[in-house]
Parts: C-alpha cells; sequence; structure tokens
C-alpha cells in the first residue's frame, strides 16, 4: 500500500473528498494511489497535508556520518589504539 493510500485511510477520507481537498481530480488521485502515475514532490506534500500528514527528509544510517575521527584511530598502530582503548575503558569505570 502506497504512503498516499495509506495516509488517505488514516485520515478516514474518500478519494473524492481527498481529492477535493488537495485541489486536484478524483481520478489523478486514483492513478497516483494505484502507482500508475508518480506526483510531483509539491504535488504529495498537498495531498499528504490535506490528510494531516507531512513528508519529512530524515537522514538514512550509514550517510552523512563524520568519519574523521575512525580515519585518525585507523592512522594509529595496532598497540596505540589498543592504549587509547585501555584509558577511555579506565574513564568509563570512572563515570560509572
Amino acid at each position: 500500500m502506497n504512503l498516499i493510500r495509506f495516509s488517505r485511510l488514516r485520515a478516514g477520507l474518500t478519494q473524492q473528498e481527498l481529492a477535493k481537498r488537495a485541489g486536484i481530480s478524483q481520478p489523478a488521485l486514483a492513478r497516483i494511489e494505484s502507482g500508475r502515475v508518480v506526483p510531483r514532490l509539491d504535488t504529495a506534500e498537498r495531498i499528504l497535508r490535506a490528510c494531516g500528514m507531512t513528508l519529512e527528509a530524515i537522514p538514512r544510517g550509514g550517510q552523512g556520518v563524520d568519519r574523521t575521527t575512525i580515519r585518525r584511530l585507523l592512522k594509529l598502530s595496532p598497540r596505540k589504539r589498543l592504549a587509547l582503548a585501555a584509558k577511555e575503558a579506565r574513564n568509563l569505570g570512572k563515570l560509572q
């Protein structure tokens, strides 16, 4: 089930009611819900707003992660990484 159909059903609206609220035709909404047409982003937002929902951009895991610390640690020798891990473990022990 696609997001727009789910949102419409969750809002308890018929296609006709939602189409009227969103300012599009019912046949256009039916084509969007069936997957025959992919709406433009502004149209999808307008339809979802009419259902009381919004679109939100959320970063996916692994995207936009600052890898500078990882790179810095990988430049250390295994012995230095082990010493640093032991030091951090002691610091954690102090916090507990």
